[in-house]
């Protein structure tokens, strides 16, 4: 018996070093290297050193324990996950305060055709590029704090929390952003991306997916007031032209609450007047406007918008932004059109051919919104030679609030083909519910608009449209203006209206009714 004890003891502590031994193997602890997790001293040298020694042994965990890591940028590699636990938070350094900087901006020849933030990738607190097999976990805190909202390269500085580029198999899980500078999450060329259960309040952009495959958002809450909340691009920032494809986005809250609002939960609403055109809090879900390489095979669904701005589909650089299928959406609250559609000429890109670009095959389906600004309307909108195609609109109510009295609604809307794609630059509509210009092929059905208030003009607007089909269309009438206004419209057919009788119309030059 006193044998079999001391082989049980033996075996015991035999496997408990092993086990030991092989976590030492797989956690690498930054504390082990020399962070003081106190908030004052840099921990830079101490996180990049644990990341070495996981990727030289061939990978493994780099472990943040509780406490408040102050650095400049982190160099991830293959193989290497983060894992940031409850109490964790990791700190961007201010470069005026600390002693340090950020790495620098890397080259890119292809500056001009995008954004600064879109071209650069290792001047961030977290980067990586050309890596496989990395993941950043836990319930811990990315905090910004350090970052630049506006870095260029007349004002260098660390600009966004999280930069990837043209990696594979990367998971990101679990924790907290708050204030990711430019741009919280900016990732290109990246295929096979999970995002998963991240919460970010943050000062400009969320989530910038660009040029990116096989890409899986879910379950995130993204307050951004100042920027996109969640943004598809595909941008010339590779050098090339790729496209955002095979993407599923589900069961997300985008919104535009004062910046650390939606973190301490106040939901403050104070700050409008400070977003970066005077427009009203962004915080949205939008594909554009870097658009060089296009948008294919996307689906969106079971998301919540709230005080932002409205759903915007752009592509206005070339690429093509084609089968994207959208369902189950709620907005509150919305600054400007609920849904956009914008096909354009900007060609900001080397090949300035402004035939090129095609929106097409959209589905928008169960899209509830209440209390949108009328002054936009939705907007579906090509240019003169360049058609938006195969659009269907199913079961949507858009209740908008009361036009401004003092709102001056202009005759006629120019085309602004060239310039940024955004609702507010096309000025006020001549319509509350739908502008639809430039379109071939569209169908609507059970679609329903309204007004909260007074109202002087009228719901549905059609100019330069093929093939439009409207069954069971309802509309709140305005006392003494027509419902529709057509011009140079082709094969319209409308069925079960409320109070129109049924009406095909082969061609007119113009018409109302």
């Amino acid at each position: 018996m006193k044998k079999n004890l001391l082989q049980s003891c033996f075996c015991f502590l035999f496997f408990s070093v092993t086990i030991a031994a092989t976590a030492q193997k797989v956690f690498y602890d930054i504390r082990t290297y020399g962070a003081k997790g106190d908030g004052v001293t840099l921990d830079t040298k101490a996180i990049n050193d644990a990341i070495d020694a996981a990727a030289e042994a061939g990978g493994g965990t780099v472990y943040f324990p509780a406490g408040t890591y102050l650095s400049f940028s982190i160099r991830l590699k293959s193989h290497i996950s983060i894992f940031l636990d409850a109490g964790s938070v990791l700190l961007a350094a201010d470069t005026a305060k600390s002693n340090g900087r950020y790495d620098e901006a890397e080259p890119n020849a292809f500056d001009q055709y995008e954004d600064y933030g879109h071209s650069h990738w290792h001047n961030s607190l977290i980067w990586g590029e050309n890596l496989e097999d990395i993941s950043i976990l836990g319930p811990g805190i990315i905090n910004g704090k350090g970052l630049s909202r506006n870095a260029t390269a007349q004002r260098p500085g660390g600009n966004k929390a999280i930069a990837l580029k043209l990696c594979r198999n990367v998971i990101l899980r679990d924790f907290t952003i708050l204030f990711g500078g430019h741009f919280a999450i900016l990732a290109t060329g990246v295929d096979n991306f999970t995002v998963d259960n991240l919460k970010m309040d943050t000062n400009r952009d969320g989530i910038d997916i660009d040029c990116c495959s096989t890409v899986r958002v879910s379950n995130c809450t993204i307050n951004s007031p100042y920027d996109d909340g969640l943004c598809l691009k595909s941008s010339y920032g590779l050098g090339y032209a790729k496209p955002t494809q095979d993407v599923t986005i589900t069961n997300c809250q985008v919104s535009g609450f004062d910046v650390g609002t939606l973190y301490d939960g106040t939901y403050k609403r104070e700050e409008r007047k400070k977003t970066p055109d005077r427009g009203g809090p962004t915080g949205r879900i939008k594909f554009g406007t870097e658009s060089n390489g296009g948008f294919k095979n996307i689906t969106i669904s079971n998301c919540v918008f709230e005080y932002c701005r409205g759903l915007a589909l752009e592509t206005v650089d070339g690429g093509l932004l084609e089968d994207v299928t959208i369902t189950n959406i709620t907005m509150r609250d919305i600054v400007n059109a609920p849904i956009f559609l914008r096909l354009a000429s900007r060609m900001r890109d080397p090949d300035s051919d402004s035939t090129r670009g095609t929106l097409r095959r959209v589905t928008i389906s169960n899209i509830v919104v209440y209390n949108a600004d009328s002054r936009y309307a939705s907007i579906i909108s090509g240019v003169p030679g360049k058609i938006i195609e195969d659009v269907e609109l199913d079961n949507i109510r858009i209740y908008y609030r009361e036009l401004d009295a003092a709102s001056k609604i202009p005759a006629a809307v120019p085309e602004y083909e060239k310039d940024y794609p955004e609702p507010s630059r096309m000025g006020i509509m001549p319509v509350y519910g739908f502008f639809i210009r430039h379109v071939k092929g569209i169908k609507m059905n059970n679609v329903e608009v309204s007004y909260l208030g007074k109202e002087v003009r009228p719901a549905f607007y059609l100019d330069d449209v093929k093939d439009a089909d409207f069954f069971r269309v309802k509309a709140e009438p305005v006392k003494g203006v027509k419902t529709f206004v057509l011009n140079n419209v082709e094969n319209f057919s409308m069925r079960q209206t409320n109070g129109i009788e049924n009406k095909m119309v082969k061609k007119t030059a113009a018409e109302s009714f």
